[in-house]
Formats: C-alpha cells, sequence, structure tokens
C-alpha cells in the first residue's frame, strides 16, 4: 500500500512539473544571495533558473556572466521572455506586464516587437499562451497563472471565504511590526489557521502546486519534526511578526496578485530597468537542461553556483545523481568558488556523505567544503520568505 500511494504521489507531481509553468515568480531572496556573494566583474555565476527573477537581480551586481539552467523549458521561456521586454519595452510597458500582470496591449507587443526576440522554444510555447498577459478583466493577472499562480489564487479565495482577506491586506500597510503583531495575533491567525486549512495545505495537490515533491516533504517532516502545515504556519507567524512587510515583496504578491512599484524586485525599479536595459541584461544567458549536463557541456569555469533548494529533490533517490552533480560542480569550480543552497528541513546530512573523485583520490564532499554556517544562520532569520528550514553558504576546497 505504501509503495502505491508514493508512486502514485510522485506521478502527481512529475504531471504537475513536467506539464506546466510551476514558479511565476522566484521564492528565494536575492538580497540574502547578493550579499553573500559580493559579485564582481570576474564572477561567472550558474543558478537554477526557477521564474528568471533573481537571475535578473543578481545581473544589477555587473557580474562577468550569469547563466541559468532549467530542466523545465517553461520556467526559461518566461526567463526569456522578461529578457526581450527590458530590450523591446519601456519601462512602464514593461512594469505593467511584470509588475501589475498584465495589459490588454500584450498580443500586439508580442507579435510585434517581443516574438523575435525568442528561442524558437519560447516561441512556441508563448504562443499559445498569450492570454497569460493579456488581461481581459482589471483583476486579471499573470500572477494566477502557472501552478504557485492557481495554489496562490485558492488561497485568496480561502482568505475571502474566512473573512480573513482585508485584515491580511493591512498587514502591509502596518507602520511597525508591532501593529504587524497585533494584526496577525488577534484577527488573521485565529480565522486563517482552522483544521480545514490545516488538512488542505498537508494534500499531494497542494504540495504538487507549490513544487514540493514527496522527497523534500519527508526530509522536512523528518528533520523538523513537524507536519508540513504546521511548518508552513511557523513561517507565516515569523513573517509577519518578526519581519517588516515594507519591502516583502514575495508574500504582498499572491495577496495582491500583483507587485507595487515600492515593493516588488529589484529589477523592476526603473532605475535598474534602466540599468539591464544599457547592456547588464546581455550578462544573462539560458539553457534548458539539467545542471550535470550542462556544466558537463559547458567550457566556462564558474565562481558561484547558486542551487536553490533542488538537492531535497534528490535526496531520497539513488546517491549516483547527485554525486554526478557535485562532480560536475567541481570538475568546473574556479579556486575558491562559493556554493549556496536552501533545503525545506532543518538540516542537511545528505550533501556530505556523497564522494567525489578530486586529485585522483576518492573523496568525500564534506571535506571538501568551508561551510559560514553563522553566516548563513544570520542571513536565513533574515529571509523574508522564510518558507525553508535551512541556508548553506559553502566555499569549494579546489
Amino acid at each position: 500500500m505504501k509503495a502505491i500511494f508514493n508512486w502514485t504521489t510522485n506521478r502527481l507531481f512529475s504531471y504537475v512539473h513536467g506539464n506546466h509553468l510551476v514558479y511565476n515568480t522566484c521564492w528565494e531572496d536575492p538580497r540574502l544571495d547578493r550579499e553573500v556573494m559580493g559579485l564582481k566583474s570576474d564572477d561567472d555565476l550558474v543558478l537554477i533558473t526557477s521564474a528568471g527573477c533573481n537571475a535578473l537581480d543578481y545581473a544589477l551586481d555587473k557580474p562577468g556572466s550569469v547563466h541559468a539552467v532549467d530542466l523545465n523549458f517553461r520556467q526559461n521561456a518566461l526567463l526569456e521572455l522578461k529578457i526581450a521586454g527590458i530590450r523591446k519595452l519601456n519601462f512602464e510597458e514593461f512594469f505593467s506586464l511584470f509588475g501589475d500582470g498584465g495589459h490588454p496591449n500584450f498580443r500586439k507587443w508580442y507579435t510585434e516587437r517581443l516574438r523575435s526576440e525568442l528561442s524558437s522554444q519560447a516561441q512556441s510555447y508563448w504562443d499559445g499562451r498569450l492570454p497569460f498577459f493579456e488581461r481581459p478583466v482589471p483583476n486579471a493577472s499573470f500572477y494566477h497563472r502557472g501552478t504557485t499562480g492557481a495554489f496562490g489564487k485558492m488561497l485568496v479565495a480561502y482568505c475571502k471565504m474566512a473573512g480573513v482577506y482585508e485584515d491580511a491586506l493591512s498587514l502591509f500597510t502596518a507602520s511597525s511590526i508591532e501593529e504587524q503583531r497585533n494584526i496577525y495575533f488577534e484577527k488573521v491567525k485565529p480565522r486563517f489557521w482552522g483544521s480545514g486549512i490545516k488538512r488542505a495545505l498537508g494534500t499531494d495537490l497542494a504540495m504538487s502546486l507549490i513544487g514540493v515533491p514527496k522527497a523534500q516533504r519527508d526530509h522536512l517532516e523528518t528533520t523538523c519534526a513537524k507536519s508540513v502545515s504546521d511548518f508552513m504556519e511557523d513561517c507565516m507567524e515569523t513573517v509577519f511578526t518578526q519581519l517588516s512587510t515594507a519591502d516583502n515583496y514575495f508574500w504582498r504578491l499572491y495577496l495582491f496578485g500583483r507587485y507595487s512599484k515600492e515593493c516588488c524586485p529589484e529589477y523592476l525599479k526603473r532605475h535598474n530597468f534602466e540599468l539591464l536595459k544599457g547592456g547588464l541584461v546581455e550578462k544573462v544567458h539560458v539553457a534548458t537542461s539539467d545542471l550535470t549536463s550542462f556544466l558537463r557541456m559547458h567550457p566556462k569555469r564558474f565562481s558561484k553556483f547558486v542551487l536553490l533548494d533542488h538537492m531535497d529533490w534528490l535526496s531520497t533517490q539513488s546517491s549516483e545523481l547527485l554525486e554526478a552533480e557535485w562532480q560536475a560542480i567541481f570538475d568546473r569550480a574556479q579556486p575558491g568558488a562559493m556554493a549556496l543552497w536552501r533545503s525545506g528541513g532543518s538540516f542537511v546530512d545528505y550533501v556530505d556523505p556523497l564522494t567525489v573523485q578530486k586529485g585522483g583520490q576518492t573523496r568525500r564532499v564534506g571535506d571538501l567544503l568551508e561551510y559560514d554556517t553563522a553566516g548563513a544562520a544570520a542571513c536565513h532569520a533574515r529571509d523574508r520568505v522564510h518558507t525553508y528550514g535551512s541556508f548553506y553558504i559553502a566555499r569549494l576546497n579546489n
């Protein structure tokens, strides 16, 4: 019975991720990454694309190159569309699409200015999905698209049904963290966290929509010693009672369905948009591939690796997949390179025991990494997203 359950769960996740755009925005805080990496002109960076927001934010630090890699071509098609928009649209037009979530003129802009900038694969994808950005009614938004968008839309509907939506919005106009605490504990928490929502958040469908495979869910529940719904309740409490919402564009997006010009990713701010348009966007390169294959084929050596949380996904599978990836990382790393990653669990115990070939010897990955544990913990405490259980900063001793 357990084998059948696991098979069904994995098939559901594979169907969602293999057939849909999943992430319509990045759910990792790039401010922390940029602070830790301190990117310079001689840095070459590789990261998992996700929605491409963070790749554009990293480019603002003027590294040598930023390589966004994702196995889901739909995620890369989204980043390609953003790059095309930076090249061919003015700021107000660009913000209407990726800040407001769409514009009635999108079809015209796409046909006349954007489509020719895209790869054939991205063209094929967006040709059939122009309604994503056409915004036929004022409340329509691209940020209701994709599986995470569908999940966010359902959460908003639940908030309205529970009579907590307006109070949740007021968290973003609070003048202090103390006021946020009062709103959350007195008005939001008692009505939001009912038994029904906890059961719903623990379902395979909910986890698949937000991009959490069974392996990551198991790792989270094992290392944190709590259910996914309890973990998410703790995350929300931290976000709304310990951190300022003034610049928390991550959570704001799903409640409002759009960004504001004051609360949005850095690439969506006018000055930064002009910097990207002035040439920085050309530093961003897109590849559809798994990370191991990309690193094996690419001639460049990289100084920074941003791995997001994808290793959680592989943690319960054969260690050969993770070992092959770390072998490729070490093979393509510059001396003193840095790797950043996140985990749904409160700790990661599957990286250090892996083995790679280094200097003609078999070495433990853990013996080749120098962790900044204190720095990572300090960053994690300030993470505006706060949906991960832990954060890692490691120098490669190569």
